[in-house]
C-alpha cells in the first residue's frame, strides 16, 4: 500500500451526511480520502486532531468573489471560516464572457450592485479574457479555495446584444447565440447560469437579465442541462411579494421545461412574515407540480452599515441621494452641505419606502467628531424626535461633522427572530446560502454565517444538532449543487475539510479594514477556534494563519 500524504488522527469525525459522529482517523493521498475510521498505514504528514471535530469543508453557494479571486485565490477571509468550496458569478454578473466596451458595464454593474469600486477593478481585474474559459484559466493557478462559477446572465445578454440587451427581448439568432455560448461555458466548468429579476445599472435602468423573456430563460436552461449538470440561480424582486410570488412560479417553470434545480436567493424572516410564510408556500406548491426550486436562508441577522463616503443600497430608492453618492468622494461633501441641496434632500428622504424605510432604524456607529460621541448607539429616529429634526437633517449633521465616514448601523431587522431562523435552516426546500460575501464590503461582511450557525445553532441555543449542521453546509448541498466529488468524508470523495474545536469557536465583530486593491476598504470578520482548513488534501490554513498552498480548484 502507497503511504497517504496526510493522515488526521483522534478526531471526532462528523461525515457530512448526516449520520451519527465517530471517532477515528481520516487518511488522504492524491487529495482524495482513502480512509475513514481507522487507518494503519504510514504517512508523510500527521495532524492529531485531539478530539476537535473533523467535518467536510463548508460550502458557501452564494458569493461575489469574482473579481477578488484575480488577486486573492483565498477568498479571504472565508477559509478562515472553513470555507473550501464558493459559488461566484450570482445575481446575473460574471466577468465573463466580456469584450470591448462589455468591460466597463460589467465594471458599472459591479459598481452599483455588489459595491466593489472601479478603482478596485483598475488596479487589480486585468480584463486579459474574453470567454468564461478564460476568464477560469486567469483564475486557476492562483486559487487556495474551490470554486463553482456561474455565467451571469446579465454579461452573456449584453456580450451577445449590447446595449439592446437592456431595451428588448432578444431574437432568435441572438437566442441561440447565447446557448452556444453557455454550452461552450459548461464544457470549460461552468457550474450554471445565474440571473436577477428586480437588480438596476449605473443608470437606474433593469439589468439586461430582466428584459429577457420566459422562452429565453428556458432556452439557456436547456442548453445548461446537456451537459448534465447546472443550477439556475436567481435574485427575485423583493421589494413586492406579488411579483416575488410570480418569480417562484416562473423558476418553476424552467425547472419543469429543463429539468434543472432553480435557487432564489434570500429568503429572510421578517417582523411582518416572521416564517416567510408566503414564500414558503409558493416554493412547496412548485415541488408539488414536481418543479426543483430551492430558496437560499442566511443564519445571521442580515444587519448592514452605512456610511456616506462609500455606498449604500438603502439610498438606492433615493434619487437625489443616490445621485450625489455616484459623486467622487472629495465631491460629496459640498452637495450635501449645499443649502437648497440639503432641503431636497431632507424632502425626499421623508418619503422613504422600501429598504430606505429602514432608514429612522439605523444607530450611530463609529464616528470620529467628538460633537457626535454622544450619538454612539443611539437610533436615528430617536434623534430626530429628540432635537425636532427631520431624519435627512441628522445623517447629514452627523455625516459632515466626520468627513462622510459617520458609521450608521442597520441591526436587529431582519432575521432577528431566531427560532424563526431555525425553523427556516430546517426547511427542506431551503438551502443554507445567501451569504453575499464578496459584496456589498463598505456595508457589511457576509463571510463568517457558518462559524454563527456552530456557534449560536448548534453550541449556545441546540437548536440543531451538529450533525444536521453539518450536513446543512456540507453534503446537502453539494449535493443538490452538483458538486458530487465533494461535501463528505467518505472513500473517493475530495479531501475538502475542516477542523475545529466547538467550544471555542467564535465569530468575530466586524471590523473596518484598509486592504482592498484601489486604495479601497472593507468590512471583514474573523473567526477562533478553526486549527486547520485543508482544501483538495493541502492545508491552506492551520492555527491562525495561511500556508502557501495554492490547491483549489474549479469544481
Amino acid at each position: 500500500m502507497s503511504n497517504a500524504d496526510l493522515v488526521i488522527t483522534n478526531a471526532t469525525i462528523v461525515d457530512g451526511t448526516g449520520t451519527d459522529r465517530l471517532q477515528g482517523d481520516v487518511a488522504v493521498r492524491d487529495g482524495q480520502i482513502i480512509a475513514v475510521g481507522a487507518y494503519d498505514g504510514a504517512a508523510t504528514h500527521t495532524l492529531d486532531a485531539g478530539g476537535r471535530v473533523l467535518a467536510p469543508g463548508f460550502i458557501d453557494i452564494h458569493t461575489h468573489f469574482d473579481p477578488q479571486l484575480c488577486w486573492d485565490g483565498y477568498a479571504t477571509p472565508s477559509i478562515e471560516h472553513g470555507v473550501t468550496t464558493v459559488v461566484i458569478g450570482n445575481c446575473s454578473l460574471s466577468l465573463a464572457p466580456v469584450t470591448g466596451a462589455g468591460t466597463d458595464k460589467i465594471v458599472n454593474m459591479f459598481q452599483v450592485i455588489e459595491d466593489i469600486k472601479k478603482p478596485t477593478f483598475d488596479a487589480a481585474v486585468p480584463f486579459s479574457w474574453e470567454s468564461f474559459s478564460e476568464y477560469l484559466d486567469f483564475i486557476r493557478p492562483k486559487l487556495g479555495i474551490n470554486v463553482a462559477a456561474l455565467i451571469g446572465h446579465s454579461a452573456l445578454r449584453y456580450y451577445v446584444m449590447g446595449a439592446d440587451s437592456q431595451k428588448r427581448a432578444a431574437t432568435t439568432e441572438e437566442i441561440e447565440r447565447m446557448c452556444v455560448l453557455v454550452e461552450e461555458a459548461m464544457a470549460a466548468g461552468a457550474a450554471g447560469i445565474s440571473s436577477s429579476y428586480v437588480d438596476i445599472d449605473e443608470n437606474m435602468q433593469p439589468v439586461p437579465s430582466r428584459l429577457a423573456e420566459l422562452d429565453e430563460k428556458i432556452a439557456l436552461a436547456q442548453a445548461m442541462a446537456k451537459s448534465g449538470r447546472g443550477v439556475w440561480q436567481v435574485v427575485p424582486y423583493f421589494p413586492d411579494l406579488a411579483q416575488e410570488l410570480d418569480n417562484i412560479r416562473e423558476l418553476g417553470d424552467i425547472s419543469l421545461a429543463s429539468g434543472v434545480m432553480c435557487s432564489l436567493q434570500p429568503v429572510l424572516s421578517s417582523p411582518t412574515s416572521p416564517k416567510a410564510q408566503e414564500i414558503m408556500q409558493a416554493l412547496e406548491a412548485e415541488q408539488a407540480r414536481g418543479a426543483r426550486v430551492y430558496g437560499q436562508v442566511m443564519p445571521r441577522c442580515f444587519d448592514m452599515n452605512m456610511r456616506l463616503a462609500e455606498t449604500s443600497m438603502l439610498l438606492y430608492a433615493l434619487p437625489g441621494w443616490k445621485a450625489i453618492m455616484d459623486l467622487p468622494k472629495a465631491e460629496r461633501a459640498a452637495r450635501f452641505a449645499d443649502a437648497d441641496t440639503r432641503q431636497k434632500l431632507v424632502d425626499e428622504m421623508n418619503q422613504a419606502q422600501g429598504m430606505s424605510g429602514a432608514l429612522p432604524f439605523l444607530v450611530v456607529g463609529e464616528v470620529r467628531a467628538e460633537e457626535n460621541q454622544a450619538y454612539r448607539g443611539r437610533s436615528l429616529a430617536e434623534i430626530a424626535q429628540s432635537e425636532g429634526k427631520a431624519l435627512g437633517e441628522v445623517i447629514l449633521d452627523i455625516s459632515l461633522r466626520d468627513d462622510l465616514n459617520a458609521e450608521f448601523k442597520l441591526m436587529n431587522v431582519l432575521n432577528a427572530d431566531k427560532a424563526s431562523v431555525a425553523e427556516l435552516i430546517e426547511h427542506p426546500l431551503l438551502h443554507f446560502g445567501a451569504s453575499d460575501a464578496g459584496a456589498h464590503i463598505t456595508q457589511f461582511c457576509g463571510t463568517g454565517d457558518t462559524t454563527h450557525m456552530l456557534e449560536h445553532y448548534v453550541r449556545e441555543t441546540g437548536r440543531l444538532t451538529l450533525e444536521r449542521a453539518i450536513h446543512r453546509m456540507t453534503g446537502e448541498v453539494a449535493a443538490d449543487w452538483g458538486l458530487a466529488d465533494r461535501g463528505t468524508i467518505e472513500v473517493g470523495k475530495a479531501a475538502d475539510l475542516v477542523l475545529f474545536d466547538l467550544d471555542a469557536l467564535r465569530c468575530g465583530a466586524e471590523e473596518f479594514v484598509d486592504d482592498f486593491p484601489g486604495e479601497a476598504s472593507r468590512y471583514v470578520r474573523r473567526a477562533e477556534g478553526y486549527g486547520a482548513v485543508i482544501v483538495n488534501g493541502e492545508v491552506v490554513w492551520q492555527d491562525g494563519a495561511y500556508t502557501d498552498a495554492r490547491s483549489g480548484r474549479i469544481v
